[in-house]
């Protein structure tokens, strides 16, 4: 497939273009910084410069969507920003690609949301912003005429991945997963299409990614 994958640059999405580049997918990688070219190039894909908050849908961002199979949202507004900037690069951005594959013809669409985002006040204060940001724009995917996954994971870490995971609707707990992981369940979400229409929660467990995804 042709994959475009927001937010390029980002920390689990560097991982997951390198593992779609493995797996044989072409990979087209968004980012908002000239700076961040080189380093989504050096991974495997072709870069492409395009500012989700700034651009339209009839301009930069349905040019980058053109010619996709599958469109995978990574991108955020990050931990430093504003509640502002969440509703316009988590909720506007994710929109944004919702609309241009939809008009572009891009069949698949992965979500990478959160843990939380279906109870954004039951969480802490300093998370609301984000998270009914996330669950905003799940809900915008939800509503398209795309083939959608909306993967949920926990407290994102850096440490090594180690290939097992717990995946189910509701897990019923809070915890971590590396980030290696939660890219290698996309990759494998992208190939099952028992995964479409489906939104689910993942954190580190005891089954192989692969098997977590299937028994879903």
């Amino acid at each position: 497939m042709k994959v475009l994958v927001a937010g390029a640059h980002g920390n689990t999405a560097r991982r997951l273009v390198r593992a779609l580049v493995k797996n044989g997918h072409e990979v087209r990688g968004l980012v908002r910084k000239e700076g961040q070219l080189p380093d989504v190039e050096a991974d495997g894909a072709e870069a492409v410069l395009v500012d989700l908050e700034a651009e339209e849908v009839d301009g930069a961002v349905g040019e980058a969507v053109a010619g996709c199979d599958a469109v995978v949202f990574a991108a955020g507004a990050g931990a430093g920003s504003g509640a502002a900037r969440k509703e316009t690069m988590d909720y506007g951005g994710a929109a944004k690609l919702v609309e241009a594959a939809e008009k572009k013809g891009v069949g698949r669409y992965l979500m990478l949301s959160s843990m939380g985002a279906d109870d954004p006040e039951g969480r802490d204060e300093a998370m609301r912003p984000y998270l009914r940001a996330k669950g905003r724009a799940d809900e915008k995917l939800r509503e398209s005429g795309l083939e959608w996954t909306i993967i949920r994971p926990g407290r994102l870490t850096d440490g090594e991945g180690a290939g097992r995971i717990d995946a189910a609707e509701s897990l019923g707990r809070y915890g971590e997963i590396p980030r290696e992981d939660v890219a290698a369940a996309f990759a494998v979400a992208l190939e099952s299409p028992n995964t479409v229409g489906k939104t689910f929660e993942i954190l580190s467990g005891e089954t192989p990614v692969r098997e977590a995804l299937e028994g879903l």
